[in-house]
């Protein structure tokens, strides 16, 4: 950053940052940028997106408030005097308890994340303490926030003032130690489509880790319907206090997609009410991370060759179209992560489940030769939906399948028919051209479907192979070992 910008140092609490801010002085007084986003976001704080602005005056030296820890990020700084700040990490995890002190006068900021206690005391009279936060107060969240006392002896704070001389509040006072203060969870995620696939794999891996969230149906969040939204959710308003929303939902009857009804039902929900919840995300400033598909793309890449991330979509059938116009919905949200995937599997029916019958009922399938991908677990997908969250990845687009060699339908059904003990010479490779037939109503699917992956392992997440995932899934169904035919 150059000098008229500010200067951010970090803590030995997680998140907790220091801001040197410039300060301009003559003989009329000073001048300061106190919150300046493009700069702020530049020199590294967090694009929190602040809704309210806060200013307590104290007017006595001495003057102590806190520990409070709430549920939204905030930015304090002092506008007038200057104040002792300490901040007491209260949440979940290894720097539980940890303290950081600091002064802070006109030429310092300090950003402080969700679930990190605040406190200050004022070293002049006449002191205005202002913060700006990114949630609206609401009396309703009270049971989401935690206290430590001022005087909590583990912690041990060296107040300059010594309390028994400062001026406190009653309820203040009577705030518990840190040995009865229970750690604040992270704040929860929004799962969207809790029925689909994808959603109840989700699910069910927060659940596993302990995590906080909440998952809607179409009950509660109908992508096609946004005008039946409740008022909250169409908003944003209620968004507010999550970590992000994960969009599992859509509309995925590719056929279907191509008759008049189908295509209706497509875009109302792959398009049009993806770009609602992009809306009500950016009105909240909660990031949104939404998956899609490689039938954004035509399939035309030659053999050996795969999607780069950033590669212009050029959808062939209408599912492909409704979901390329809900990505440009995303990606015009700064606070977004786009992750597109392909040839998924999981519990039920799908393509390997549907082979492994074809198998042990003896039938000699004809499966096209000329499609070839990789295929992905849904919970590898969870997973990397999980960590990209967690890990704070950089915001952006991320492709997440199966690593390994690419193989055709035909290629995955002769691996299914080896692997539950069939002859896999029983699986005859076709043209899609052959497979189709003429018949009507048959999307177009893309040749390649080959992802490029390399934006997802550069933040630390490495895809298993996709044939060893396959072997995972059969051996989990029951289906391997079945007899020779």
């Amino acid at each position: 950053m150059s000098g008229s910008g500010p200067v951010v140092r970090d803590t030995a609490i997680p998140g907790l940052l220091l801001v040197d801010l410039p300060v301009h002085g003559d003989n009329r007084g000073w001048f300061k940028e106190n919150w300046q986003r493009a700069k702020a976001v530049a020199a590294g704080i967090p694009d929190f997106g602040p809704v309210q602005n806060n200013i307590s005056y104290n007017g006595d030296r001495g003057t102590t408030r806190g520990i409070h820890a709430e549920p939204w990020d905030k930015y304090v700084s002092v506008a007038t005097g200057r104040v002792f700040g300490a901040w007491v990490d209260l949440r979940r995890g290894e720097t539980f308890g940890t303290v950081v002190t600091c002064e802070i006068g006109p030429g310092t900021a300090v950003f402080v994340p969700r679930g990190i206690g605040n406190a200050f005391q004022t070293l002049d009279d006449a002191t205005a303490y202002t913060y700006l936060v990114n949630d609206h107060w609401s009396g309703d969240a009270l049971d989401e926030y935690s206290f430590l006392n001022l005087a909590d002896e583990t912690v041990a704070i060296d107040w300059p003032v010594p309390l028994e001389q400062a001026r406190l509040s009653e309820k203040d006072r009577g705030h518990p130690r840190l040995a009865a203060v229970a750690p604040l969870p992270p704040a929860p995620v929004l799962v969207v489509g809790r029925t689909g696939q994808l959603g109840r794999a989700l699910v069910e891996l927060l659940e596993r880790r302990g995590l906080p969230h909440r998952a809607v149906g179409r009950g509660e969040l109908d992508l096609a319907d946004p005008a039946g939204w409740p008022e909250g959710l169409r908003t944003g308003e209620a968004l507010r206090r999550y970590r992000a929303v994960l969009n599992a939902a859509a509309h995925t009857a590719v056929d279907e997609a191509e008759t008049p009804a189908g295509r209706a039902a497509a875009w109302a929900a792959n398009a049009t009410g993806v770009a609602a919840l992009a809306g009500a995300c950016a009105a909240a400033g909660v990031p949104l991370l939404h998956v899609s598909t490689d039938y954004v793309f035509d399939g035309t890449l030659p053999p050996g060759e795969q999607y780069a991330v950033d590669a212009p979509p050029a959808p062939l059938s209408v599912y492909g179209q409704s979901k390329a116009a809900g990505e440009a919905a995303v990606t015009a949200l700064p606070r977004h992560w786009l992750v597109r995937t392909s040839w998924v599997i999981g519990p039920g029916r799908n393509f390997v489940s549907v082979m492994s019958d074809l198998a042990a009922r003896g039938t000699d399938p004809r499966v096209v030769d000329d499609q070839v991908g990789r295929l992905t677990s849904v919970e590898d997908l969870a997973a990397g939906v999980l960590h990209l969250v967690e890990q704070e990845a950089p915001w952006g687009t991320y492709h997440l399948t199966g690593a390994g060699e690419p193989l055709s339908w035909a290629g995955i059904a002769r691996r299914v028919f080896e692997l539950v003990g069939a002859d896999p010479a029983r699986v005859t490779p076709v043209s899609t051209a052959e497979y189709v037939g003429g018949r009507p109503g048959v999307a177009p699917r893309p040749a390649n479907s080959v992802l490029d992956l390399s934006a997802l392992r550069a933040t630390g997440f490495a895809p298993r192979d996709h044939m060893e995932l396959l072997g995972t899934h059969l051996h989990a169904s029951g289906a391997t070992g079945s007899p020779r035919r």
